[in-house]
């Protein structure tokens, strides 16, 4: 092993670590792989952000573009009518929620399909009494695999696809279709297991759902007066939350017989003003002590007392990609210019019981926001989190809809047919749904999901090192060792289980990344058809049902549903069991070793 080989398997090898870890966000991961490439000298430096101007990461930003346009024009609010009318059934209600998002994952980013389709799955469960556990898991389920159908349905599609091209004697990607003859039957049947079967098998949370649960107002809302013995008059609304040191959040200010909700909190308290507070009951008694504020009657409030008609509680999950991942309310206060008043966050089906102020968001954490009732949702969104309710979905314009739909399926067409390559073919699609008004420049850049670009940007070249040096050769030569002990199909059962386990711990195209060249290598090195292992790859990457962290449509319903981290493989493990029972079989009809 060369001196570079052992470099570029330590790089990959910490990196990897680092995704598994999660203390760092995956973009800033490979960023420092990349980096660290670069100054081991395996990646040239004049070749550091060529991965930026790759056809891969092009297609990407401009499918996510065209994802919102479809949003946009109300297409998901029409197709998704019939669904209330069908859901009285458990296993109807679980299909066809599930059937709608594999649908449109295979044609927009699964994250955002996904995001469309869970107001929609919340209200149904709602209406028929269901807890929200029942339908949320089925539905990240469901995106997933409905990925795996076409090759803009997932970046790591997309990676598979591209990396193709450089594979001598083939020389061109896969076309947008390829993926359809194996992705399609894994879909199917896994659409048909998760709605009939699998979602009996993930534990149920019974009785109240489990956002019910999750924040009991009553328990930590509480009004205090302001009396002459107080030490707080004078003092600021910030300056109060501040003193109790983030044990305290100020939701209403009672002034005579004003009662504003969502104050300023550049507001001054004085004698006789009622104060509606956020505050663990643990630490109630103290703060009444310390600030020798007078508690206003026996009984807690409920959630009427911090709504009104201008004033709107609201439930949201914080979104893969969100400015808020990893952060503090205050910046949730910063960017929203003091209009949300964030009340409560819970994690993981557990309410936060530690100093708000000091907690940094992750994504899947349910956070109850109140704001004013007109601008609250916009500005949720605003700030990278998803309204736990069916507002915001667009109403549907049918000439709207034609228009999304019609540019789509020509950039589809153009695919197809080989008479533009994908970049080109999605990012004109984009630029003519720009000048049809169906998406706006601002929109553009929002809807793209940066950290997945910079993460594919910076692991590209750094999974070109691992095959310049020849490490893929390397990994690739002790897979085919094996041969001896395995069949040809049984290497591809092994490549196909490796990803798999990979992309379970580590972001879908990182895992692609890394995998595609080792697989072709293999291949190479076996004499056999590199498209049957390439294939294998796709589908691996795509079937990370184990862990809350594989994939971001899993992270994305665990607040919401109430999941622990356990609670995913007792359904995700006999679903990547039938996915190997289905895909290797067809791998090998389709594409022959």
């Amino acid at each position: 092993m060369t001196g570079d080989q052992i470099f570029i398997f330590s790089v990959l090898g910490t990196a990897l670590a680092l995704f598994i870890w999660g203390r760092w966000r995956y973009d800033l991961v490979a960023v420092l792989a990349l980096l660290a490439a670069v100054a081991g000298g395996v990646v040239p430096t004049d070749q550091a952000f060529d991965g930026f101007a790759h056809p891969a990461v092009i297609t990407v930003a401009a499918v996510l573009i065209l994802s919102r346009a479809l949003r946009n024009s109300g297409l998901v609010d029409l197709v998704s009518k019939p669904i209330g009318r069908i859901s009285g059934h458990p296993y109807m209600h679980v299909l066809s929620l599930t059937g709608l998002v594999a649908v449109l994952s295979a044609f927009m980013n699964n994250v955002g399909a996904l995001a469309l389709v869970m107001p929609i799955a919340l209200k149904t469960a709602l209406q028929n009494n269901r807890s929200p556990s029942m339908v949320l898991m089925p539905l990240a389920f469901g995106s997933i695999l409905g990925g795996m159908m076409t090759m803009i349905g997932t970046p790591s599609n997309i990676i598979v696809a591209s990396y193709r091209e450089q594979i001598p004697d083939i020389g061109e990607p896969f076309g947008m279709f390829a993926f359809s003859p194996v992705g399609a039957a894994v879909a199917l049947v896994g659409v048909a297991f998760v709605s009939l079967l699998g979602w009996r098998l993930m534990p149920h949370r019974e009785g109240p759902s489990a956002r019910e649960r999750l924040f009991k107002i009553e328990e930590y809302m509480t009004e205090v007066r302001i009396t002459n013995a107080s030490t707080v008059v004078g003092l600021s609304l910030r300056e109060l939350e501040t003193l109790a040191e983030g044990e305290v959040a100020v939701a209403g200010l009672i002034r005579g017989e004003v009662r504003r909700l969502v104050p300023s909190k550049l507001e001054h308290l004085r004698v006789g003003d009622v104060v509606i507070l956020q505050v663990d009951p643990s630490k109630l008694a103290s703060l009444i002590s310390e600030t020798k504020m007078e508690l206003v009657g026996e009984k807690q409030l409920d959630a009427d007392a911090l709504k009104s008609d201008e004033v709107s509680l609201i439930e949201a999950v914080v979104m893969p990609g969100s400015p808020l991942e990893g952060r503090t309310p205050y910046v949730l206060h910063t960017q929203t210019q003091g209009g949300i008043n964030l009340l409560a966050v819970a994690r993981q089906d557990e309410p936060i019981h530690e100093r708000l102020e000091e907690v940094r968001f992750r994504v899947g954490d349910v956070l109850l926001l109140q704001g004013d009732t007109e601008t609250l949702p916009d500005a949720v969104t605003a700030v990278g989190c998803l309204p736990l309710a069916e507002r915001g979905l667009e109403s549907s314009r049918p000439n709207r809809v034609a228009l999304a739909v019609g540019v789509f399926a020509v950039a589809l067409a153009l695919t197809a047919m080989g008479v533009a390559s994908a970049p080109v073919a999605f990012v004109g699609a984009a630029a003519a749904l720009v000048m049809l008004n169906l998406v706006s420049l601002r929109e553009v850049y929002e809807s793209i999901d940066w950290p997945v670009i910079v993460l594919l940007a910076a692991m590209i070249p750094v999974g070109e090192a691992l095959q310049t040096t020849n490490g893929t050769g390397l990994i690739a030569q002790a897979v085919v060792g094996m041969n001896g002990m395995l069949p040809a199909w049984g290497i591809l059962v092994l490549i196909l289980a490796i990803t798999m386990a990979l992309t379970s711990v580590i972001n879908n195209a990182a895992t692609a990344v890394v995998m595609a060249p080792i697989a072709a290598s293999v291949a190479a090195q076996l004499g056999a058809n590199p498209d049957a292992f390439l294939m294998a790859v796709a589908i691996g990457a795509s079937s990370a049902f184990l862990t809350p962290i594989g994939h971001q449509s899993n992270t994305l319903v665990l607040g919401p549903g109430g999941y622990k981290f356990g609670d995913y493989w007792p359904m995700g493990l006999p679903l990547q069991i039938i996915i190997v029972a289905v895909a290797v079989p067809l791998l090998l009809v389709i594409w022959p070793l």
